[in-house]
């Protein structure tokens, strides 16, 4: 029983992670480029939200939507201004890039709000649920159906014009481009809508953890996610973040008392490494995903 509420906690937790990680697919779906400032954005969304709660004094219901507007406005600068002119340069060059920026937020958020922890209050109750005899940690069931419905709702998305214009872009950029599709709009709102996700990650998170730099390292996580699934697959990532999720959580539970901890950080580095070496598409992914 110990065991099974372990794995149902890491499981909901693996939901969050995939959070940031549909970010990550969103962006390479588009662009094929691999994000690695994802966990950055992440960091800052959350502190966007702050300011505009604490230092505004605005409600959350006020605060989380222009955050979100912040933020989508962020991504398209991040990708107008950053990456637009890194066009036809080499993968690595890029990949360079996000880090840079992610390097440069991190920073940023440090120098404006400093490296304490701020308490971000979504009136969640630190009470667990229960089912049955199991404890159930309630932030990380909300954020697991977050998680969820924003899934849902992306498959929609990819059903309606527009979403099927970002799948022919990530098809094809040069077939989109002798269609007329504007390329270079596509993978700027993909940027929007990753730097969304990334703020309601950033809330969710916020809300367990505090916000602080700390966040920036979920990156970590949502790459592993991401990696596991597939990178251009959001199925992949959600069914992933369930796999990562509950075997840290039982991995930590079952060997942390005899190794001293350090088992979440462990499994999450061994679980990229095999994938890497032995799929690197992922579980769902196109194989012609290249290696980098």
């Amino acid at each position: 029983m110990y065991l099974l509420e372990l794995g149902l906690n890491g499981a909901l937790a693996g939901l969050m992670y995939a959070l940031i990680a549909m970010g990550v697919v969103l962006i390479y779906k588009s662009s094929s480029v691999p994000n690695l400032s994802q966990g950055a954005l992440t960091m800052i969304g959350a502190y966007v939200v702050l300011f505009f709660s604490t230092t505004l004094g605005l409600s959350m219901w006020v605060a989380i939507p222009l955050a979100f507007l912040t933020m989508g406005l962020m991504g398209v600068g991040i990708e107008r201004f950053a990456l637009r002119p890194m066009a036809g340069r080499p993968i690595v060059m890029i990949l360079m890039m996000t880090l840079g920026l992610e390097i440069f937020i991190e920073a940023l958020t440090m120098t404006v709000w400093g490296g304490s922890g701020r308490p971000l209050r979504l009136g969640i109750s630190d009470d667990p649920m229960f089912l049955g005899p199991i404890l159930i940690n309630r932030a990380y069931a909300y954020g697991a159906l977050v998680s969820l419905v924003l899934f849902v709702g992306f498959m929609i998305f990819f059903r309606t014009r527009r979403g099927v214009v970002l799948r022919a872009i990530s098809d094809d950029y040069t077939a989109s481009w002798s269609v007329g599709i504007s390329v270079e709009g596509g993978v700027a709102l993909s940027w929007a809508l990753s730097a969304v996700v990334a703020t309601i990650a950033g809330v969710m998170w916020g809300s367990i953890q505090s916000v602080d730099q700390s966040l920036s390292l979920l990156l970590l996580k949502a790459l592993t996610v991401a990696v596991l699934g597939g990178m251009d697959s959001l199925g992949g990532a959600v069914l992933a973040g369930l796999f990562l999720g509950a075997l840290e959580s039982v991995a930590s539970g079952v060997l942390d008392p005899m190794l001293g901890g350090g088992t979440r950080e462990l499994v999450t580095a061994v679980v990229l490494i095999v994938t890497i070496m032995i799929r690197p598409h992922g579980l769902f992914g196109r194989h012609d995903i290249e290696r980098l």
